[in-house]
């Protein structure tokens, strides 16, 4: 049988030019795979990226040298909104790319443009990490109903712990049909991390692992840590509930992108069934993917 790989957490953008907490985020010249980021400067792309665009032809090349067949381009307030050109690369690629909308929750009345963002995507992102502790207004709760009753899915990553756990419950018992995939495994390495996970023993939650190289990279390839973490929290929810995502291109500085995923194919404390699971069944459930390519073993000059 093929192998299916699809990716559940990544970004993309034509130019990262933003401000978050009164802070510029933006791209360097005269290599603007380097960022300005919170007062400092950042290797945000892979360093060949000097034009800065951290395009959907780009990550195809690399999901296509992986095996990936799919991918889901999520949106974070420090890479801006990336609304227009994420329409473009649904368009261009439905049968490679699921993508998320995103509002501007920053600022109250984002309701009044919400339906038209709504109906243009199969999702809604909302980083709640880096909105106010109490993040569930009134305005957001009918943000969730509007996807609730569209059919559409929330994706949302959380302050680290239970910070926002209960917030998240409320939503669920007020929407409890509504589709919600939390990101970063829960901030993994973080105190109270099992607090998000068990936010999946809900029908409809489930849990993505963008990020999850990045929250280990002090120990680095091949992450076994991380493959313990991932083994606690199957027992916790069932390993059906748990999706792998690599938090394209950022984790890419670091490793390459085949290797993102590699340590769980190779790991022994894992069946091939919660691999296969885990690695792209779960998440071609999840989101909805049809027809996918089969993506052949391309050898590289190494080899």
């Amino acid at each position: 049988m093929e192998k299916l790989i699809i990716d559940a957490h990544s970004h993309l953008w034509l130019n990262q030019d933003t401000v978050v907490g009164n802070q510029r985020i933006c791209q360097l010249e005269p290599n603007r795979s380097r960022s300005l980021f919170f007062g400092e400067e950042r290797q945000m792309l892979p360093p060949f990226m000097t034009d800065g665009q951290n395009t959907a032809e780009r990550f195809l090349s690399n999901m296509d040298y992986a095996q990936v067949a799919a991918a889901v381009v999520t949106q974070e307030f420090i890479d801006g909104i990336q609304n227009s050109y994420l329409i473009q690369v649904e368009n261009r690629y439905p049968n490679r790319f699921f993508t998320f909308g995103m509002l501007d929750y920053r600022h109250p009345g984002f309701m009044e443009v919400a339906p038209a963002v709504v109906d243009s995507f199969k999702g809604i992102k909302v980083p709640a990490a880096r909105l106010p502790q109490q993040f569930l207004t009134d305005e957001m709760m009918q943000l969730m109903h509007l996807l609730e009753d569209k059919g559409k899915i929330l994706g949302i990553e959380l302050q680290d712990g239970d910070a926002q756990v209960g917030q998240m419950e409320e939503i669920i018992q007020e929407c409890p049909h509504l589709k919600i995939a939390i990101g970063h495994f829960g901030m993994v390495t973080r105190p109270g991390w099992l607090s998000q996970i068990e936010l999946a023993r809900h029908t409809n939650v489930y849990v993505e692992s963008g990020g999850i190289t990045w929250l280990f990279n002090d120990e680095f390839y091949p992450f076994p840590s991380a493959i313990r973490a991932i083994k606690e929290a199957a027992d916790l929810v069932g390993m059906e509930k748990l999706m792998w995502g690599s938090d394209y291109p950022r984790t890419i500085t670091a490793i390459t992108y085949k290797m993102s995923y590699d340590f769980i194919e190779k790991t022994p404390e894992l069946t091939t069934d919660e691999k296969r699971l885990f690695l792209g069944e779960n998440a071609k459930q999840f989101f909805g993917f049809g027809c996918l390519p089969q993506l052949p073993y391309i050898k590289n000059m190494s080899e």
